[in-house]
């Protein structure tokens, strides 16, 4: 299933907070410049990464797991190879009431475990990047392609 332009942009537009699963504390890697990026869009962005929980990326605190997390989140963006999707899917089903969305980020599939997460309601994105769909859906794409810059560096 694959979602159309306008079903993209109001699932960009009514998402407010973002679980980033696999986030790196190395700002030239996909997955921090990614959160950042959405950050920086206004949206409550929590990293979640066993290896850095405690410190604090993007004004908030990096949580060790997806239980940790507090208060609703809308969408679980996941930075893990395919393999760690269907954990990951689980745990959400399990410790995220109220999620909307589970997006995988390019390169990121597996079809049984999007198909458990769409009979329990939730949206499904694979192989997609946000950043890049947000650049596109609102008019934020240079003439020469993606653009990277980030508005604020205090992130």
């Amino acid at each position: 299933m694959s979602l159309n332009d306008a079903e993209l942009k109001t699932l960009l537009t009514e998402t407010r907070t973002i679980a980033c699963v696999g986030v790196s504390a190395n700002p030239v890697r996909p997955s921090h410049f990614v959160a950042r990026y959405l950050a920086a869009r206004g949206y409550e962005v929590t990293a979640v990464n066993p290896g850095l929980a405690g410190q604090t990326m993007f004004g908030r605190a990096v949580q060790p797991d997806l239980a940790s997390l507090e208060g609703r989140i809308d969408m679980l963006d996941i930075f893990r190879r395919s393999e760690h999707v269907p954990a990951l899917v689980d745990e959400a089903l399990e410790t995220l009431p109220g999620l909307r969305v589970i997006w995988m980020q390019i390169g990121v599939r597996h079809e049984a475990a999007a198909h458990r997460a769409r009979e329990r309601g939730i949206t499904v994105v694979q192989d997609r990047c946000p950043k890049i769909e947000y650049q596109r859906l609102f008019g934020e794409l240079r003439r020469g392609g993606f653009a990277t810059g980030i508005i604020s560096s205090s992130l």
